[in-house]
This record gives C-alpha cells, structure tokens and sequence, in this order.
C-alpha cells in the first residue's frame, strides 16, 4: 500500500476515534488520549497530521459535512432535477441514515453546542447553515418568485434543523426522525403546490 494510502487511512482512523470519544464523553472530556486510545495510536500521531486536538475536531466535522454533501449529491443523481425532487433530496440528506445515527447524531450536538465558543467551530456552522439555505432557496427559486423563495428556503431550513435537533433528543429518535422527514417534505410540496395552485 502506497504511504499517501496509509496516511489517509490513519487520518480516517482518528476522525472515527474522534466521534467516537465526542459520542460517549462529550466534547469537553474528549482528550487526545481518550482519541488516541480508541484509534490505538501513539498521540503524538494527532499532533502530526492534524496540530492536535482542535484540528483534529475540526476535521471531524469537515468529515461529517464532507458526509452530507456526498449524500445530497447521490439522490439529486438519481432525480430528474424537478424542484420538488431537489427539494426532497435535500431533506432526505439531512435526514439520512448516517446523520440520524446515535454517533452522527451526539457529535453533531456537541460541535453545535461548541460553536458558540470555538471560532473554527462557528466558521463550519456557518458554512453549513448557508450551504442548506442556499440550496433550498436556488430550488425554490425555479418556481417561487424571489421573496416567496427566500421565505420557503428559510422556513425549510428551520424545520430542518429543529425537527432534526427535536427527533435527536426524543426517547424515540427512529420515530421522531422519520416524521419530521415527512412533516419537512410536506411542507416543501404545500409551499410550491401554493405557488402553482394560484
């Protein structure tokens, strides 16, 4: 195996133990030694390829948005590229298997409670936060006039986020996930059917 494979393997390694730690410590107690004992690697491989415990943090959660893109452009390949497909496909991304998984999910909550506090961390929130308003609204926006679009893309984006947030925190995360799924895709269809029903 070339060196270039190893070092991205061992890179992926840490940012699995990194979840892992951040899932079952929290973000305040993951240490270098409690990342490094779960990759089972020295720590001083953390500081090498990532300057230690907050890159590596961060780019766990580059991993983690990596993970979300990927899953949007999967489904939009399979769509005919309609607005209410683009649209659905966005919430079914956000909603999906790895990012309502118990580990996606307890390291999601810890990077968005870090934010508040880690510039590196905000940076990456905002970034996400504007990738999704961005791609609802530019779908909108194929049937919507632009303030309609704005307001749709905003209003999808919040319920987005706190269905999400509301189902990761539910004594049953399985059936709340699943229902704001559908309640999100609802209102996605009665925002565009509004439009073209007028």
């Amino acid at each position: 195996m070339p060196k270039i494979g190893i070092k991205d393997a061992r890179r992926q390694l840490l940012i699995d133990a990194t979840m892992a730690s951040i899932a079952e410590l929290g973000m305040q107690n993951t240490t270098i030694l409690s990342i490094s004992k779960r990759a089972g690697m020295s720590s001083g491989i953390i500081s090498h390829y990532f300057g230690g415990k907050q890159g590596l943090i961060e780019a766990a959660l580059r991993y983690m948005l990596h993970q979300l893109g990927d899953e949007l452009r999967q489904r939009m390949a399979r769509t005919d590229g309609s607005p209410l497909q683009r649209l659905n496909c966005i919430v079914e991304a956000n909603f999906s298997e790895f990012q309502r998984s118990p580990l996606a999910a307890k390291t999601w909550l810890s990077f968005w409670a870090r934010s508040m506090h880690e510039p590196g961390l905000k940076r990456l929130q905002q970034i996400n936060n504007a990738r999704l308003y961005s791609n609802l609204r530019y779908s909108f926006a194929q049937v919507l006039d632009a303030s309609e679009a704005t307001a749709a893309a905003r209003q999808t984006a919040a319920l987005v986020d706190g269905f999400w947030l509301r189902s990761a925190l539910s004594l049953d995360p399985e059936e709340s996930f699943e229902t704001g799924e559908q309640l999100c895709k609802r209102f996605v269809k009665d925002a565009l059917n509004q439009r073209t029903n007028l």
